[in-house]
């Protein structure tokens, strides 16, 4: 059984899409790393633009921060060599943490279909991972490099030089819980390490996933994602996206012209369900940012007055190595 070494605080990035904003979301993702949140993922699309701004993104957090990135992957319009050779290329720059997703069809598409050579699900993505992990420690890449970080907060033992994280499901109606918890554990027995959950607004939820998934034998930590519930648009955005409806209560809440109110009663309310998934047990929180500083800054302050430090800071360097 995986236990953390402290409640571990994360967050999502966006890439910019347009390079004009490059500069704009780098301050904000900055401000967010001199909190000391305990990694940063960064998100990964199909387009050539996109994965150049994602790689970018990723070299930037290496580079100029203490703060460790996962690299998102998908099996989306990609061969199974092209991934691997992305997998090395993230490797080689330093990258040594991964979340595998299977991905949504491409644009224009309705129904999953694997590309031509490629791979179908998830944990054949994990495990394309671990074959190149093995493959750099054959070739002495790895093979002096110390345990990831993020393994080691999560409590993930042993904690190899790379990590691989999943995704999971509390709720929505795409995936039954039977078929969720069957998932896990082939993603888990491909090489997993850790999953975070899609969005959620009821920790009940959470607590039963990870329940079920403890009898299911699905040992490895579950991390909540949580979305700041600041922004309604958005809210009701991901419902069409995920199958996650907004809750009556939640969507009344934010139901005022005034924003400064409608971002404190949002910032209210998702400190609350924060609290509640941590009472619950949660090994830590991973927070969809969507690039707004503002609300991740405020749930970490919370956080810090609960008392919750990321002491890996403490024995990181202030200034990254340099990597060619």
């Amino acid at each position: 059984m995986s236990v953390a070494t402290h409640p571990t605080v994360s967050f999502e990035l966006f890439p910019p899409r347009r390079p004009e904003l490059d500069e704009t979301v780098w301050q904000r993702v900055l401000r967010m790393a001199e909190a000391g949140p305990d990694f940063f993922s960064v998100t990964y699309s199909v387009s050539e633009a996109a994965r150049a701004a994602s790689a970018e993104l990723l070299r930037r957090l290496l580079v100029q921060t203490r703060i460790p990135p996962i690299a998102h992957l998908t099996c989306v319009a990609a061969t199974r060599e092209q991934i691997a050779a992305r997998v090395r290329r993230l490797l080689d720059a330093g990258v040594r943490d991964f979340l595998a997703l299977r991905g949504d069809p491409p644009p224009g598409e309705t129904t999953w279909h694997p590309p031509p050579d490629g791979l179908s699900r998830s944990s054949e993505l994990v495990a394309l991972i671990r074959e190149v992990e093995a493959e750099r420690r054959e070739d002495g890449c790895l093979r002096a490099a110390a345990p990831s970080v993020v393994a080691l907060d999560l409590g993930v033992a042993p904690a190899d030089v790379v990590s691989v994280a999943v995704a999971a499901y509390p709720s929505g109606q795409s995936h039954t819980r039977t078929a969720e918890l069957a998932a896990l554990r082939e993603k888990q027995d491909a090489g997993a390490d850790f999953a975070i959950t899609q969005v959620f607004y009821d920790a009940e939820a959470y607590a039963s996933l990870c329940a079920d998934a403890g009898t299911a034998g699905v040992h490895i930590p579950i991390l909540p994602g949580i979305l700041p519930l600041t922004d309604r648009r958005r809210l009701h955005r991901l419902d069409e996206l995920s199958g996650v409806p907004v809750p009556v209560t939640l969507d009344a809440l934010l139901d005022t012209p005034d924003d400064t109110e409608r971002l404190r009663r949002g910032i209210d309310a998702t400190l609350a369900l924060i609290d509640r998934v941590l009472a619950v047990g949660a090994p830590g929180l991973h927070l969809y940012t969507f690039n707004q500083d503002r609300p991740a800054l405020d749930v970490l302050e919370h956080l810090r007055a609960r008392g919750v430090r990321n002491p890996a800071l403490e024995t990181r360097p202030a200034v990254p190595p340099a990597r060619t």
